[in-house]
């Protein structure tokens, strides 16, 4: 019996120790854009992050796609002050027949222009995550949404457990981690680095580095960076009007200023400039998990 063309793919590409992923067929393709994707520990301010930083992209005059690859579909919740349809949603309605599909059934304005898509995902058990990837950037393909695109944000669920969730990175440019100064999430960000040294070995994507969040300090992810070649590309205090952002529905640019609010939207606008003009590839080594824990260590 033959395998499944995915699988042969997958095979011949040597996507990874044991890998039998989806591969990048030529529609899934991104076209001119910068192409971001946002890994990170569950609960580590992912979508928050990737919300503001795609706010600070196009308050640099950039024009924005955000894509939510998360089932529970709020990545862009603050940016449409609701929880907009997602990508199965609408397909569901029409039996799967993509081209009964208008690009307002699924693409949605939100603050200062950015437009937000949610990929959503199959019910619990019964499909894969990447396969909902696809089919959106298939989609945005096939709208031609992508063709006046300047920046692409993947702000994906968790970190990598499933190859079916490291499927942006077969789209991005840059694989972005968002880890705060603890070993939890240090060691989430240590094996996003090992998937996206296994993808690099057959896609365009390389590492970018680490955006420091909800820390006041960051002396564990500078001991992990000079440890594995990593680097830190921004760093975002625990402040508590970030948290209250999303009660109110609302990025930090349209919270009340005050200075320390306005030092943290100096700095996404620093990194959305810093992003634009371009990061040299990391080669960055994963470190063994007990070299981890010798690393950091616990008491």
């Amino acid at each position: 019996m033959r395998p499944p063309p995915a699988l042969a793919m997958a095979r011949r590409l040597g996507d990874g120790d044991g890998s039998v992923q989806v591969h990048m067929d030529a529609m899934a393709a991104t076209g001119t854009a910068k192409v971001f994707a946002v890994y990170g520990k569950g609960g580590i301010g992912k979508s928050t992050t990737s919300s503001n930083l795609a706010v600070a992209f196009s308050k640099i005059g950039r024009r924005v796609l955000q894509i939510g690859c998360d089932p529970k579909h709020d990545s862009t919740f603050t940016l449409t002050k609701r929880l907009i349809p997602t990508v199965i949603d609408v397909l569901e309605t029409v039996e799967f027949h993509t081209e009964e599909l208008r690009a307002e059934d699924f693409v949605f304005e939100g603050y200062n222009g950015v437009l937000c898509v949610e990929a959503g995902g199959p019910p619990a058990g019964t499909g894969c995550g990447g396969y909902v990837v696809g089919q959106t950037v298939k989609l945005l393909k096939e709208h031609h949404l992508l063709d006046e695109t300047d920046v692409v944000i993947f702000d994906v669920l968790g970190d990598v457990v499933c190859g079916g969730f490291a499927s942006p990175l077969l789209h991005a440019d840059r694989g972005l981690v968002v880890a705060a100064n603890d070993f939890d999430s240090i060691f989430a960000m240590n094996r996003i680095v090992a998937a996206i040294k296994a993808k690099a070995k057959n896609y365009p994507v390389r590492l970018g580095g680490v955006i420091a969040n909800r820390s006041a300090a960051t002396d564990q992810i500078e001991k992990f960076n000079q440890a594995s070649g990593m680097r830190t590309l921004a760093h975002f205090p625990d402040l508590d009007a970030i948290r209250r952002s999303r009660l109110k529905k609302a990025t930090l640019f349209e919270m009340e200023p005050t200075p320390e609010l306005l030092a943290v939207q100096d700095e996404y606008i620093r990194l959305a400039e810093h992003l634009w003009r371009g990061t040299d590839a990391l080669e960055a080594e994963p470190l063994k998990d007990r070299e981890i824990f010798d690393l950091l260590g616990f008491d």
